[in-house]
């Protein structure tokens, strides 16, 4: 049985830039060997019985040569496996993707090419410089920068490089750049020539530098300016002084810590990453729903006793539905009932079953629920309120005390998730973190357990707290840490306008 193999260009480094056929093709993989470009978050997506091998090659650091990559493809590929090899920015631009193809087909192993968005355009892109422009030049070429520029045979046309008029766009060069200058100024390419050299292009971490040929060696080296990099040579470098957009984005270069469950981050990530920041996702919970329903579905089945059912979070709605499905109802059983949301995240869960909220209070917490049923008969009504365990007792304490009768049901659990400790205390000790943001009073206590308790004021240090309301606010300060940013609405989006009011 012969699987079949999947050359795919990963794009290059802003995960987004990814092709929908790409990630169709890493979703449903047996098998991904990935290299050092390829953006982590892309793996991600890949199925959790997925074997991932990395074969990366970084400065010269090679994992596996390249005939010991060609080798793993073809055995992965015959042995039944459909095998994704994901690589940077485009397989075929200076990828050596037609070595591996070469491979394949000398054991007439079935493939499949999946373009990438090549690094050669986009980190100029991302870096306000279009390669071509009518008015400065209408041709580009591209060019490795790896060559030895010194050796004996260079398959490189040096002086028709240099009077092309055209982009000359260089990568893997920064090794070379004393080299690729003195060649093109040698070859009669003018010294005033401006240049620039983009480091880790559509990353968070993306660095530009510019000048002319004849000071761009010395800039770069006053800058520290390392691989992996883009050279790009011509007039159109000079049009990014008003076409920069990417590094002028309001959180460009800030590294925030996301906490919240994975599979609720998603929006919170794209927020902040749309405002520039580098999101560090280590979700320090994971929501897990119950494993014994019975006294969840006793109240689905006896859903018409009840007169209220109040959801205090997007997890209870989804958990509810689930079981309500399972027992073969649907919201047709729930209408004769009246809801209560504790926010507008809620309420939209909610409403996305057909449900729509007759209660959504101003300030979005359990007090302000409390606060919205003050004017609501409810004595003598029967509440249903499932949510998670160990949350806190203010609403069933104090509906209780209104008069109704409250059956609070425990439907899912937060629990601890430490599968990527490592990497997040590694980042604490390096100080590469600004930010850690909190949604929850169980993300800051899960965080905490993640810590070693011996270096949690070290780690910590230096280090910005952003809590999403006055709750969580307080638990962590409880737990020892400093809380220099709260939000005033007690959501995401109110989350991230504060973030973003503390560094503007």
């Amino acid at each position: 049985m012969t699987g079949k193999a999947y050359l795919v260009g990963a794009g290059p480094g802003d995960p987004g830039l990814v092709t929908q056929k790409g990630i169709d093709c890493i979703a449903s993989a047996d098998v991904i060997i990935y290299d050092y470009l390829a953006s982590r978050q892309l793996l991600s997506l890949s199925p959790e019985d997925a074997e991932l091998i990395y074969a990366g090659k970084k400065g010269g650091d090679h994992t596996l040569t390249q005939d010991q990559i060609n080798a793993l493809i073809v055995e992965k590929t015959a042995a039944g496996n459909r095998v994704v090899r994901l690589k940077g920015g485009d397989p075929f631009i200076f990828g050596r993707g037609g070595e591996e193809i070469e491979a394949l087909i000398a054991r007439n192993l079935p493939f499949e090419i999946v373009p990438g968005v090549t690094s050669a355009v986009a980190a100029p892109a991302y870096a306000g410089i279009p390669l071509t422009h009518r008015q400065y030049t209408s041709s580009v070429t591209f060019i490795t920068g790896h060559e030895d520029p010194n050796k004996d045979e260079s398959m490189i046309n040096w002086d028709a490089l240099a009077k092309t008029g055209g982009t000359l766009v260089f990568l893997m060069g920064v090794k070379n750049l004393p080299q690729i200058t003195a060649r093109l100024t040698g070859c009669g390419m003018s010294p005033e020539t401006p240049v620039a050299l983009v480091r880790w292009g559509t990353t968070p971490a993306q660095e530009t530098v510019t000048g002319t040929l004849d000071a761009i060696v010395e800039n770069v080296a006053q800058a520290g300016l390392k691989p992996p990099c883009i050279i790009v040579v011509g007039r159109v470098v000079e049009l990014r002084e008003k076409m920069r957009w990417f590094e002028d984005r309001p959180l460009f270069g800030r590294r925030i810590v996301v906490t919240r469950a994975r599979k609720q981050a998603s929006d919170m990530l794209r927020k902040l990453s749309d405002m520039g920041a580098e999101c560090l996702e280590y979700p320090a919970i994971r929501i897990e729903a119950v494993k014994d329903t019975t006294l969840l579905d006793a109240a689905i089945q006896s859903v018409q006793t009840f007169n209220w059912l109040v959801f205090t979070s997007v997890n209870g709605v989804e958990i509810f539905f689930s079981r309500l499905q399972a027992l073969g109802k649907d919201t047709r059983a729930l209408g004769h009932i009246q809801t209560a949301a504790i926010g507008p995240a809620t309420a939209e869960k909610m409403n996305s079953f057909g449900l729509n909220a007759d209660i959504i209070p101003e300030s979005f917490r359990a007090e302000s629920v409390v606060d919205a049923f003050k004017d609501k008969d409810v004595a003598g009504k029967r509440i249903l309120l499932p949510r998670a365990a160990g949350a806190r007792p203010v609403l069933p304490v104090e509906l209780s005390a209104m008069g109704a009768t409250v059956e609070e049901i425990i439907a899912y659990h937060a629990v601890s998730d430490a599968s990527n400790t490592g990497e997040l205390i590694a980042a604490l000790r390096e100080k590469t973190v600004d930010m850690v943001t909190f949604t929850s009073s169980s993300t800051v206590t899960n965080f905490k357990a993640l810590l070693p308790a011996d270096e949690f004021d070290a780690l910590m240090s230096g280090i910005t707290i952003a809590a999403i309301g006055p709750i969580t606010a307080q638990t962590a300060v409880e737990n020892g840490f400093t809380v220099s940013v709260e939000a005033d609405t007690y959501t995401i989006d109110g989350l991230c306008d504060a973030i973003l009011n503390h560094w503007a």
